[in-house]
């Protein structure tokens, strides 16, 4: 069970929802069911696939841009689509920071940032994210 806890929690984090995964996975280590490795490795994937559905959902929102109801105005997207056109793939490395990683994973999206570098980048930043919680956790930090 705590294995799927942990598995919904960073998927849920890394999508748009207001979510943290963060004291899920401490408590997982504390309570020593799995190997720290384990909670690393099922942390980092579903938190990963939690940005593919925000990448997914930029690919297919500016098909919706033009209703009333679309929750960005077209200046804001403008915006985020020059920094991350000024930044690039790179700025992907930024996805595991609170309130602008995940935008940063919509918009790559929307710009058709290719699969294969977003799994990439997104895969190193937030396993990274994760691995700094361990070292935290074990008081190396």
């Amino acid at each position: 069970m705590n294995l799927i806890l942990l598995f919904l929690s960073a998927f849920g984090a890394a999508t748009l929802l207001p979510l943290q995964s963060e004291a899920v996975l401490l408590g997982s280590f504390a309570l020593k069911q799995f190997s720290p490795w384990m909670l690393i490795f099922v942390a980092s994937v579903a938190n990963v696939m939690g940005s593919c559905v925000n990448w997914w959902l930029g690919l297919k929102i500016e098909q919706f841009k033009t209703k009333k109801w679309f929750p960005f105005k077209s200046d804001h997207m403008i915006r985020a689509q020059r920094a991350y056109q000024q930044y690039g793939t790179w700025s992907l490395l930024l996805s595991w920071v609170p309130i602008i990683g995940d935008p940063i994973t919509l918009i790559a999206g929307i710009l058709k940032e290719k699969f294969w570098k977003f799994i990439f980048v997104v895969g190193i930043a937030k396993t990274g994210r994760y691995l700094f919680i361990y070292w935290v956790y074990l008081g190396l930090f």
